[in-house]
């Protein structure tokens, strides 16, 4: 284990030197851990009121451990492959509102997010239905092609053929992209005003 922190305090060191900033405190580094903890068992439901959570630090103590919060709920924001993984972000969300004591920029940015989110979840369904009504035709002719060759009629959907994975890659690496960059810039607006200890 010594040699692991021994390894920890290289880096930080290494890190400060190229910074041109002081020697990187490794209490504040260990209070920054404490707030990620903080922040994952609030996520979990295993801590209470965050902002009381918070506010019962020293000054110094409190703007590591709320770095720490706010980026392990910042990393809980991302887009949802279904539309069960929004509560996860809504609740990380909620948190961040939280630690900034229900700010009115803040409550907006967050509902900026949640629209994002939401929005990204419609366009995706509904240019997978778009995709998917361009090969209906197609695997009308498949289908017709297979059953004449083997004398059997069978079923088959557009996701089952090689050029719809193909279309559908590319469709959702575009989409990702975009809503993407939407959602890191609200993130690191958020970031910003929460944690302005650099």
């Amino acid at each position: 284990m010594a040699e692991i922190k021994s390894t920890m305090e290289k880096v930080m060191e290494r890190a400060a030197r190229m910074g041109g900033g002081p020697a990187v405190d490794l209490g504040a580094a260990e209070r920054m851990k404490d707030g990620m903890r903080l922040g994952a068992a609030w996520l979990r439901g295993e801590a209470a009121d965050l902002a009381q959570r918070l506010a019962s630090l020293d000054a110094a103590a409190r703007a590591h451990v709320q770095r720490g919060v706010v980026q392990t709920l910042l990393r809980n924001i991302f887009l949802p492959r279904a539309a069960d993984q929004i509560g996860q972000a809504a609740k990380a969300m909620e948190g961040l509102v939280a630690v900034g004591q229900a700010n009115g920029e803040l409550l907006t940015v967050c509902g900026e997010m949640k629209k994002i989110l939401d929005h990204y979840l419609q366009h995706r369904d509904q240019l997978k239905q778009q995709l998917e009504g361009q090969f209906v035709r197609q695997m009308e002719m498949m289908e017709k092609t297979l059953a004449q060759q083997t004398g059997m009629a069978m079923k088959l959907s557009p996701a089952q053929h090689p050029k719809f994975q193909e279309e559908w890659q590319r469709l959702q690496t575009e989409l990702n992209q975009q809503y993407g960059r939407a959602l890191e810039q609200h993130k690191q607006l958020i970031e910003q005003h929460l944690t302005p200890l650099n």
